[in-house]
């Protein structure tokens, strides 16, 4: 009878436990930034890991140097916070050297499951719900009054549209007893509802597509996750922005580096927040491996040098696929760039809120682009960027009678969407945030 060698399920991770992580957050070798180190063993996906943490933050990245050609990994990002200050925070500092250090160190953040469309799992106290389709004026009215004829109320979510595309992602609970909705009978129906919602008066099979979401993800990839896989980027920008100013559109070029055998993706736009993710996590969900990179921002525009391979090891063997990469790239940065205005409403939460902003939305012809729902304690704080619903700017009378009409049980901000990072560290408004996912994720998790 043959016999099997003992493997021992430690050494897979026998490496990282005799190198671990060595992190170091600088605040004296730069006089403008904090300087976030780390060198550690390489591994799959451990640039996106990184940039994730640190953009959950809402931390600036305004200059990166990354180097993880071999076995080892070397990072040095130069980060600033929303307002453009040094990270002095003790327990930022503290967060950044345990999420990126030995105990911290985990790809679990990674997983992904690209190929679902409209889904339902369990978190905690929370349901989630995935949803892709057609966008069209109003939907996102018409979801939030389903659910709440269906008594779910909608604790937050973050919704991103694109090339006439509309992903979503919302994290809800039973309207009585604040908890996840398990049941599946009721599940099925929330499914139908919104399915057919989503499907509208057409009839192609790409409309919408129903299927429980399994595994979890970031919030932020996940939307990157759906509108890829509903294949939002082969709708080229000119045919979605004709009018749009020449400095608005991302400029992206791909080379060849012959001597190291390398593809060379450069990317030049206007820069903003989270740019450096966006770009990051589509490259690494289309099976590519950052080697090399440098980022910089110049002015109101960013500069980002990526030497990647495939994971196979090749580099791109057609036309085809260059202009594949190029498109999603593209893609990737606009779906989070925001135009026209934006507005903030703060309320005290209640059932049906969402459903009801979003209604006085739609009667006042305003069209969602993007929006952001949070709720912190007993408050309900969400952002809507609008637009008036053929694409052009609102016109000042609606605001005021929007702001009128909301305004007597709801405090609203109203202002133009920030264009650069400098314009967004001076609004000093919540609306730059993450819309708060950072810290309903903790709280998921504990």
């Amino acid at each position: 009878m043959g016999s099997w060698a003992y493997f021992d399920p430690e050494y897979e991770t026998l490496n990282i436990r005799i190198n671990p992580p060595q992190v170091s957050v600088d605040n004296s070798s730069c006089k403008d930034c904090t300087l976030v180190k780390v060198d550690s063993m390489n591994k799959p996906g451990i640039l996106l890991e990184v940039v994730q943490i640190l953009t959950d933050l809402d931390l600036i990245i305004t200059k990166a140097y990354i180097s993880s050609d071999g076995g080892w990994f070397m990072d040095v990002f130069h980060v600033t916070d929303e307002q453009g200050r040094k990270i002095r925070d003790s327990q930022t500092i503290e967060y950044i050297e345990k999420a990126l250090g030995p105990k911290g160190y985990t790809s679990g953040i990674l997983k992904a499951s690209p190929e679902k469309r409209v889904g339902v799992k369990s978190m905690g106290d929370y349901t989630t719900i995935e949803l892709i389709g057609r966008d069209r004026p109003g939907l996102l009215s018409e979801i939030s009054a389903v659910l709440a004829n269906l008594h779910i109320n909608v604790a937050a979510a973050e919704v991103w549209t694109h090339n006439s595309r509309i992903a979503c992602v919302l994290y809800v609970n039973d309207d009585t007893t604040c908890r996840a909705v398990n049941d599946a009978s009721r599940l099925s129906s929330v499914e139908e509802q919104l399915k057919n919602i989503l499907r509208g008066c057409g009839n192609e099979e790409n409309v919408a597509h129903t299927s429980f979401s399994i595994g979890s993800t970031h919030i932020d990839r996940r939307l990157h996750q759906l509108l890829f896989a509903d294949r939002d980027y082969e709708c080229t920008f000119s045919e979605t922005k004709e009018d749009s100013p020449p400095s608005f559109k991302p400029k992206v070029v791909i080379e060849r580096c012959e001597e190291k055998d390398y593809l060379v993706v450069s990317v030049r736009c206007r820069d903003r927040p989270k740019l450096m993710f966006d770009i990051v996590c589509t490259l690494t969900d289309m099976q590519y491996i950052v080697f090399h990179a440098t980022i910089s921002s110049d002015g109101p525009h960013a500069s980002q040098e990526y030497f990647i391979r495939h994971m196979d090891g090749r580099t791109l063997d057609t036309q085809g696929e260059k202009e594949k990469v190029i498109k999603c790239l593209e893609a990737a940065i606009r779906r989070r760039t925001s135009e026209g205005l934006s507005l903030e409403i703060c309320a005290k939460d209640r059932v049906g809120l969402l459903s009801e902003v979003t209604r006085v939305l739609r009667e006042n012809g305003l069209s969602v682009t993007r929006a952001g729902v949070s709720t912190v304690g007993e408050e309900a704080m969400n952002v809507f960027y609008v637009n008036d619903g053929s694409g052009n700017p609102v016109d000042a009378k609606i605001i005021e009678a929007l702001r009128k009409e909301i305004g007597r049980t709801m405090r609203v901000n109203v202002k133009k969407a920030p264009i650069d990072v400098k314009a967004a560290a001076e609004g000093g408004g919540w609306a730059n945030t993450s819309f708060f996912f950072g810290g309903l994720l903790e709280k998921f998790r504990s």
